[in-house]
C-alpha cells in the first residue's frame, strides 16, 4: 500500500472540489436548480426555519462521496476511490466551517479571524451576496479568491 500515492489522491481530491464546487455554484446553483438555492440569497424574505432549500446541496456532493467509500471499501480494484471519497468529505467539512459556520454564522463556535484571506473570502462572498437574483454574481468559489479582494482599500461591501 502506497500512503504517499493514497495522500496524495485525497489533496487532489480536495483540490479538485473547489472548481467542482465553483462550477456546480455557478452554473446549476445559479442555473437550472436557483429554486433550491434562491432562498440563500434571500434568507429575510424566504426563510421560515433552521433549514434552507440550499442545504440540499449538501446530499448532492455527500451521495457521490458515499459512493467513492463504499466502492472503495468493497472492491480494492476500486480502492484509490476510498481516498477520493476521502477528499470530497474533508472538502465537505471546510466547506461547512467556512461557509455555514464562519461565513454565515449559523453555528455561533468561531470569533472572526483578522488576517488578510478571511476577510478576503468575507468580502468575496459578500461581493457574491450583493445580488439577490441568480444573474450577475461573482466569486462562486469559496477558498480560491480573486486577488481583487485582497486589497486593503474600504468598498462598499464592506
Amino acid at each position: 500500500m502506497n500512503y504517499y500515492l493514497n495522500f496524495a489522491i485525497v489533496v487532489f481530491s480536495f483540490l479538485a472540489m473547489e472548481f467542482v464546487a465553483w462550477f456546480t455554484h455557478k452554473y446549476i446553483m445559479h442555473g437550472i436548480l436557483w429554486s433550491w438555492h434562491e432562498d440563500h440569497h434571500k434568507p429575510l424574505q424566504m426563510k421560515k426555519g433552521f433549514w434552507e432549500r440550499n442545504d440540499r446541496f449538501f446530499l448532492v456532493f455527500a451521495i457521490p462521496s458515499f459512493f467513492c467509500y463504499l466502492l472503495g471499501s468493497l472492491n480494492a480494484e476500486y480502492r484509490f476511490l476510498l481516498f477520493v471519497g476521502i477528499g470530497i468529505s474533508v472538502y465537505g467539512l471546510c466547506y461547512f466551517l467556512v461557509h455555514d459556520v464562519y461565513i454565515h454564522r449559523r453555528f455561533n463556535w468561531f470569533k472572526p479571524l483578522d488576517n488578510f484571506y478571511s476577510k478576503a473570502v468575507l468580502k468575496a462572498h459578500g461581493a457574491h451576496h450583493a445580488k439577490q437574483t441568480k444573474e450577475d454574481c461573482e466569486s462562486f468559489g469559496m477558498l480560491i479568491v480573486n486577488p481583487k479582494y485582497f486589497s486593503k482599500k474600504k468598498t462598499a461591501k464592506d
